[in-house]
């Protein structure tokens, strides 16, 4: 039996194979349109079949509803005489009730037509009981219908509760026959649809041996060509002697043969030399770059994006990336990337920034955007490093069909820090403004509107104190001005600079306030000290900023000195030192010392100063290719030391050596000593 059913099937299959893909096609459609009609009419008889069941249960329950109000008196009264007179008149009047039946509350059966209980009882009496649905409720007055098959047709049984005077005297079971007229219709129309339905397939299985018999042979053949073609043998051709259309679908499909045997040639060289110029420009980019599947495998990685998360030494290519990015990326990625690949739109969780890309109402464009910091990839918790990862999917080229997704990776650490220092400098100066403003307000309200009523000793306090604010103002704004030029991209001319002039004009600038203070200053310029390569304005700059720094945290009895030598056994370097003997810096606070707003006295409790002196001086320094640098202890003093670079003055005939002595020549001062106190 197995076997003829196997070779049957195996004929079947041959068989099918002869048919042309049209003929297929017009046996699937007409098996399709047959299958919906008759589905519908299938669908059709079927609610015409369950109408005339609501029907019937309507009927039923009306018919049970009026017989239980007719014969609930005569089952409390125990007449069952009455009961079987009337229960017979009304069956006999009746072709739609099959029986009706009548039980107690305990469900023991009493008295039913077209049968009976026996009236004599005897020992080979059966019981019989009826068992109501499971929605059945006694203290209901609602009765329950169900259908159930018999030889016969489908009966409907209607169980109603039967009371009198709120008593529950038991149930009636009314037994309905289905609609004859309805049942016939039923059946003649199923009948009706399946002898179309056959007939259809009939002409439809006569119409393919037929076309199997006359075109077959040609459209084997193209199948055959097109699949060869799909291969890569642009070489095959087609030799049929068959005229009208099939003989010009044969000419054009050999004349496509040979154009893409001709395409072939000029096409590979293009191809792949765009393919390199894709995969040298990937390469090169400066971002990370990485495609991936609709999968969420690895296509292609750039060694930017190779070098960021550390893939060096892997071979991460057709791998999943999930498997290999790091914990803090995974987990902020790993749900957009499904959503993505899934073609499902992004949760509102992730919100694209504007300067990502956006969606516009023609394309729709999917992306998100995160910034991640990629604790993970650093042995050290400083060299943390933070990076913008933009996920892209990648569409065809109908924009219809997801092909991949693109990931690129930002390294933003320096960018980062820009944006949170410039928070911080814009916090600063607001503060560091808002103070001075508020003082000054302060005392001239009080000198409009009180100003009668203070004596002129008061008034003049108040005067200067808001001149003493304003100053304080003033320095804060020059302040703020001279480091934004400082970090802008300005570039400054250096020239060669006598050291002497800017030591002897800062000396001579704080020589009164030395005196007022009792602090003495010092100066030591080595002999002969070289010129450096400089900006003559902003290295006085430099030198006013750090003696006054000395001023403000060196007590009366101190000195403060400065330094100008060259640096032992390092070829034209010159090193520059301003020391004093003040209260010194913290170890804590050395490391923060030259940044922004940051003022050792907010822990000696004083108001001098803006905070912005050593950061210019680290700026200066830095135009000058050298770093600043310090040496303090606590309750013994400190001392900052930089250094620039010398100019060899040999005795040449080079007019451009002189030249240059020219301009740094330098004007003696009056100086008393080695010393000024």
């Amino acid at each position: 039996m197995l076997t003829l059913i196997t070779k049957l099937r195996d004929i079947i299959s041959s068989w099918w194979s002869e048919f042309t893909l049209q003929t297929k096609l017009m046996a699937a459609a007409t098996l399709a349109v047959s299958l919906l009609m008759s589905g519908f009419t299938f669908w059709a008889v079927n609610s015409i079949q369950q109408d005339a069941r609501l029907n019937d249960t309507r009927f039923g329950s009306d018919l049970g509803l009026l017989l239980a109000a007719n014969v609930a008196p005569l089952v409390a009264d125990n007449n069952l005489t009455e009961l079987s007179l009337f229960t017979n008149r009304f069956y006999n009047s009746t072709e739609s009730v099959r029986y009706l039946i009548y039980a107690d509350e305990d469900g023991n059966i009493f008295y039913g037509i077209p049968y009976s209980e026996a009236e004599v009882k005897n020992s080979l009496t059966i019981s019989r009981k009826i068992t109501p649905p499971e929605e059945y409720d006694s203290s209901s007055f609602k009765p329950i219908s169900k259908q159930h098959a018999t030889p016969n047709g489908e009966v409907t049984d209607v169980f109603v509760p039967l009371h009198q005077n709120s008593n529950y005297l038991g149930i009636m079971v009314v037994g309905i026959n289905p609609n004859a007229t309805v049942a016939a219709s039923s059946n003649l129309t199923r009948d009706v649809t399946l002898a179309v339905f056959i007939f259809i397939w009939v002409m439809v299985i006569l119409g393919g041996v037929f076309n199997a018999l006359t075109i077959t042979r040609p459209i084997k053949e193209l199948l055959s060509g097109v699949k060869n073609i799909a291969t890569g043998n642009f070489k095959q051709r087609i030799d049929l002697p068959f005229g009208g259309e099939l003989g010009e679908l044969i000419i054009n499909f050999n004349e496509m043969a040979q154009r893409l045997a001709s395409y072939q040639e000029q096409n590979i060289e293009e191809l792949t030399s765009e393919k390199a110029k894709l995969e040298t420009l990937v390469a090169t980019i400066a971002d990370g770059a990485v495609l991936l599947d609709t999968d969420l495998k690895v296509i292609l990685v750039n060694p930017t994006a190779r070098k960021i998360f550390k893939w060096e030494d892997e071979t991460i290519k057709s791998e999943i990336v999930l498997h290999h990015l790091p914990a803090s990326v995974t987990t902020q990625i790993t749900r957009p990337l499904h959503q993505l690949a899934a073609g499902e739109n992004l949760d509102s969780d992730y919100v694209i920034e504007p300067h990502a890309i956006t969606s516009d109402q023609e394309e729709s464009v999917k992306g998100s955007e995160f910034k991640i910091t990629l604790n993970d990839l650093a042995d050290d918790p400083a060299e943390a490093r933070t990076v913008r990862i933009l996920l892209t999917e990648v569409l065809d080229k109908n924009r219809t069909t997801i092909r991949g997704i693109a990931m690129t990776v930002q390294d933003i650490t320096k960018e980062a820090e820009l944006n949170k220092a410039k928070g911080q400098f814009i916090s600063n100066v607001s503060h560091e403004l808002r103070t001075p403003l508020f003082n000054i307000k302060s005392f001239i309200e009080t000198l409009h509107e009180y100003g009668d009523d203070l004596t002129e000793e008061e008034r003049q306090e108040f005067l200067e104190t808001a001149n003493h604010e304003t100053d304080r103002l003033t320095r804060l704004v020059n302040d703020v001005l001279d480091l934004s030029r400082l970090e802008s991209s300005r570039v400054y001319n250096l020239d060669f600079v006598d050291l002497t002039q800017p030591i002897e004009q800062t000396l001579r600038t704080y020589q009164l306030n030395a005196r007022d203070k009792e602090i003495e200053l010092e100066f030591d310029i080595a002999p002969d000290l070289p010129p450096v390569l400089g900006h003559y304005d902003l290295l006085l700059q430099v030198l006013i900023n750090l003696v006054g720094n000395s001023f403000k945290f060196t007590k009366s009895g101190g000195k403060i000195g400065i330094q100008a030598y060259p640096v032992p056994n390092a070829e034209n370097r010159v090193r520059i030192e301003i020391s004093d003997t003040g209260i010194g810096i913290d170890p804590e606070d050395q490391e923060a010392i030259f940044d922004r707003f940051f003022r050792v006295e907010n822990r000696v409790h004083t108001l001098e100063g803006t905070g912005l002196g050593l950061s210019i001086v680290k700026n200066i320094i830095d135009k000058h290719n050298s770093r600043i640098n310090l040496i303090s202890e606590v309750g013994i003093g400190t001392t900052f030391w930089f250094e620039l670079s010398s100019a060899e003055i040999a005795e040449t005939d080079g007019s451009d050596q002189q030249s240059n002595l020219s301009k740094v020549s330098h004007t003696s001062i009056e100086v008393p000593s080695q010393s000024l106190s």
